[in-house]
């Protein structure tokens, strides 16, 4: 754990059975095709219908990884609870396999909460691991969990406990936040990932790492590109490229459309399917969004069902 992970990571999308248990095998498969096209993997992120998944299903799915020869310094699964027990468990449970570090949601439950209290609950759950391997990466996400992870609150973390609180996924969606996180924190070695491709030029200029997008799922040689390529003349051209791909997917609910593209391109119509609350989309959303991607140019080649 002691080179840091960069570059584009995936919030990978869980493959359900029939009975909505979690499909190991295709979920090994699918976390496999993202790694051939130089994506990492944010197992158990937003995208990931990961708070539809109980702690015992995420570190199951985990160890399936590892014991699948999937390499952990390129995993940073969600470990973030509201339950501060379940937080520890998980990320304890992800630094004993050697993973490269844990995305951390705050416990989002109860909403008006202070910096004071989510300064007690990561600094509890660092004390608790208690492994210098532990690297934290803060996943702001406001317009979900309505639990800002503050400036003020990232820069007393780093007092406390600088090698442990690594850096920060930023969803916020809103640039001004990441670029004023990046400019604060990022030249001391805080490491900042937009948490969408939309930023990922803007976030490379700035001295981000990388980006943890919801569309890696579904294009990630073209991000990875980008990535790969951010300094060229034609970084520009490939930004507008992945913006016109991503606009598509956001015309639909994410998680059922990135599941449907992905059912569609690997012929395996099960990868539809959702775990409740949430639903796929219809038939007539299904057609629309297959004919607009294809319009693009759209393709997911190599992948398997």
């Amino acid at each position: 754990m002691t080179q840091r992970i960069t570059g584009v990571l995936s919030p990978v999308v869980t493959p359900f059975k029939a009975d909505l248990s979690p499909d190991t095998e295709r979920f090994v498969r699918q976390c496999k095709w993202l790694l051939a096209n130089n994506v990492g993997l944010a197992v158990f992120g937003t995208n990931s219908e990961a708070n539809s998944l109980a702690a015992g299903e995420r570190m199951e799915l985990l160890e399936k990884l590892v014991e699948a020869g999937v390499e952990p310094a390129r995993m940073m699964p969600g470990t973030g609870c509201c339950a501060l027990t379940d937080s520890v468990r998980l990320t304890a449970h992800a630094v004993k396999l050697g993973c490269a570090g844990a995305l951390m949601l705050p416990p989002f439950y109860y909403k008006g909460v202070s910096d004071e209290g989510l300064y007690r609950n990561y600094a509890e759950i660092v004390e608790r691991v208690g492994d210098a391997r532990l690297r934290i990466y803060l996943y702001h996400i406001p317009q979900v969990t309505q639990v800002p992870i503050s400036l003020a609150l990232i820069e007393r973390l780093l007092k406390a406990y600088p090698k442990s609180i690594a850096g920060t996924k930023d969803s916020s969606g809103d640039w001004n936040h990441t670029k004023a996180t990046l400019d604060e924190f990022g030249k001391d070695g805080f490491d900042v990932f937009p948490g969408s491709e939309t930023f990922l030029l803007a976030g490379l200029r700035n001295g981000g790492k990388g980006c943890i997008s919801a569309s890696a799922n579904v294009n990630p040689a073209a991000i990875h590109k980008l990535y790969a390529n951010w300094q060229s003349a034609d970084a520009d051209h490939l930004q507008a490229g992945l913006d016109k791909v991503r606009g598509v997917f956001q015309k639909y609910p994410m998680i059922p459309a990135m599941k449907r593209a992905i059912a569609h391109w690997s012929g395996h119509a099960d990868w539809a399917t959702v775990r409740p609350p949430l639903v796929e989309i219809n038939a007539e959303q299904s057609k629309a969004l297959i004919a607009d991607l294809e319009q693009c140019g759209f393709t997911m080649p190599g992948l398997k069902g």
